[in-house]
């Protein structure tokens, strides 16, 4: 690889310890995807957050890093972590979890990592301009960022992510060259797509059957930013797909559109929706918990969500997960209210992927998530039903 000077500084340590174990790392993973050069980013979204998700392990990675004495160059973010900071009894974990979890955040804040801990930092503020390189590690908003705001980023892992925070660049590679942004498969639908669910579905069936492709998506309906979210997660999720294109969403769509004459076709039909829900819901009866917000919710959607329970009365347990921002501009518009008093539970920090549910006594979810859908059974144990967010809601008051 062709360093810099600045590079080769911060690679024989004149810049600091931790610098130069971030180097070390970069230069590494640049090797391994033979890349010429290093790219500087604007921002970093950093995973691997949860106690859960990445054990002692992690933990002692984090404090190592930590104990380096550096601090991130710029701007960088967080991930969900394994339960809410601040209510984390009434949450449910254990003090032995808690403690470990907010070491982490201890960790994370004396690097002078922003304590954002959401997995969509688009909506928080740390939202690239086109043609930005970011390094960002959830998956989710990598083909967000990719995709909608037409950013360049690879499906970075968080150790690498954190590396790129310190450097203030990564390897230029991947999603990074033009080259690789090109669409190879066209998808076309006849399927009614009328609920973020419903993109879920779409984008999970896409991911499962083409899960290194570059999509290119025709469809009828208008997206929004609920729909787009819901598309991106699915997609990331089922396959290793960073970026998808569709006209009037994607910046750089247009430009590849004389291409889609020669690239493979995929066309799906409502039935193949129906068996996707079908095959993703492996619980029919009741279940222990009603969940939103993975990933997390904005603004709007919490709104919806207490505007459906006004005057109701849950009579089953239902939890919205949100960053803190979000929670925050939510109480004082009275929804935390109007929820907490139907009896549900609007947490932040977290998420129903990176918390231990499972510890909890949950065995049973039903959510509008295929993100969950997919992760929960492998990784917590947790059956999952998938529904639409307002069928779930009228269920959950039923």
């Amino acid at each position: 690889m062709k360093l810099t000077v600045q590079e080769e500084e911060m690679l024989r340590g004149h810049r600091g310890k931790a610098a130069q174990r971030a180097m070390e790392l970069l230069v590494a993973l640049g090797e391994v995807f033979y890349a010429q050069n290093m790219i500087e980013v604007s921002s970093v979204q950093i995973s691997g957050v949860s106690y859960k998700s990445i054990g002692d392990a992690g933990l002692d990675f984090l404090e190592d890093f930590a104990g380096l004495g550096g601090k991130v160059q710029v701007p960088s973010t967080v991930n969900p972590a394994g339960m809410d900071l601040d209510r984390w009894q009434e949450f449910g974990v254990s003090k032995e979890f808690a403690d470990k979890q907010l070491r982490i955040a201890r960790a994370f804040d004396q690097m002078s990592v922003q304590q954002t801990y959401t997995c969509v930092p688009y909506l928080i503020g740390n939202e690239p301009k086109l043609g930005e390189h970011v390094a960002w590690a959830e998956s989710s908003a990598v083909v967000y960022a990719n995709s909608v705001l037409g950013a360049r980023t690879n499906r970075e892992s968080g150790p690498s992510a954190l590396a790129a925070a310190f450097a203030g660049r990564t390897p230029n590679y991947g999603m990074h060259l033009v080259e690789n942004r090109m669409p190879n498969v066209l998808v076309e639908t006849s399927a009614t797509l009328k609920d973020p669910l419903h993109y879920g579905l779409l984008g999970y069936l896409v991911g499962k059957r083409h899960g290194k492709s570059v999509p290119y998506f025709r469809t009828r309906e208008s997206l929004g930013r609920e729909e787009l979210q819901s598309l991106c997660a699915a997609l990331a999720s089922s396959g290793m797909i960073s970026l998808f294109h569709m006209d009037g969403i994607t910046p750089e769509a247009a430009s590849f559109r004389e291409l889609l004459n020669s690239v493979e076709r995929l066309y799906v039909t409502q039935s193949d929706l129906e068996a996707m829900q079908s095959e993703l819901s492996d619980v029919e009866s009741d279940v222990d918990l009603y969940a939103f917000g993975c990933p997390h919710l904005g603004i709007a959607e919490v709104a919806h969500i207490a505007h459906r329970l006004k005057n109701n009365r849950l009579t089953k347990r239902l939890w919205i997960f949100t960053s803190r921002e979000t929670h925050q501009r939510a109480e004082e518009k009275g929804y935390v209210k109007t929820i907490s008093q139907a009896g549900g539970k609007v947490f932040r920090d977290t998420c129903v992927v990176v918390s231990p549910l499972e510890e909890l006594g949950i065995r049973t979810i039903a959510s509008n998530s295929c993100k969950a859908a997919h992760y929960l059974p492998s990784i917590s144990g947790i059956k999952v039903r998938l529904g639409t967010m307002d069928e779930l809601i009228e269920e959950a008051i039923r």
